[in-house]
């Protein structure tokens, strides 16, 4: 971010004890006692009283907390819109899902109503925030699974230096998109992998399909991106 733009958004509002109405931090920073001044240093650093933590340090607890927010709140909607799709299903054929979605359908329909209202106003906001970037852009890219497919049955799968679980890893790239309801089309990339492809998000704004399927196509005439048919031995 700009010196000056950083500046703007970070500096007091006023030199009293209540919180910066400059400083577009998440409301729990915004009311707590403690308020943004504008460092006198050459760095400029935009501080909490008593604190000499730069302004992009500071940024980011509020990022990570606003990221968490909306993770959670995908993770919670989706599951209890897709358990509410099948929950008749559930009810009277329980044995013909497969045993792991079954339970995350059942884990679902189980979630307090008070939970998911909480949610939905979590979703609303974070909706009208990426709808802001479309002002600006057209398409997105993001990856579609933290690493590329596992083997059938496996529980857990290695990410760097952590060993994670597979079931609430692997959907927690698409929860963000599919839960604000934007167009996706799923594309392969080859190369990150030795014999695999890794899935790459085409994300286009509401009711603009069209954008996301043209940019794929792009992407596959000019073999960016392909899908040949796995040779059957």
């Amino acid at each position: 971010m700009a010196r000056s733009a950083c500046r703007r958004r970070c500096a007091a509002s006023s030199a009293s004890s209540r919180p910066s109405g400059g400083c577009r931090a998440p409301a729990a920073i915004r009311s707590s006692p403690a308020w943004i001044t504008w460092g006198r240093s050459p760095a400029r650093r935009a501080t909490w009283r008593g604190s000499t933590t730069p302004c992009r340090d500071r940024r980011r607890p509020a990022r990570r907390a606003i990221r968490a927010a909306r993770n959670a709140a995908a993770f919670l909607v989706t599951n209890a819109e897709g358990a509410a799709l099948h929950l008749d299903d559930l009810r009277r054929r329980p044995q013909d899902f497969e045993p792991l979605s079954r339970d995350r359908f059942l884990a679902g329909a189980l979630i307090p109503a008070a939970w998911v209202a909480r949610a939905q106003r979590v979703r609303r906001r974070y909706a009208e925030e990426v709808a802001r970037l479309f002002e600006h852009f057209d398409i997105l890219l993001a990856a579609s699974t933290p690493c590329a497919a596992t083997p059938v049955g496996a529980e857990w799968f290695d990410l760097g230096a952590q060993r994670l679980p597979v079931r609430p890893n692997m959907g927690v790239l698409t929860q963000p998109f599919s839960c604000i309801g934007l167009p996706v089309c799923g594309v392969p990339v080859w190369g990150a992998h030795a014999s695999l492809p890794i899935g790459v998000q085409v994300v286009a704004a509401p009711w603009r399909e069209d954008l996301a399927l043209r940019v794929a196509a792009a992407l596959e005439a000019a073999d960016v991106v392909r899908a040949p048919v796995a040779a059957l031995a």
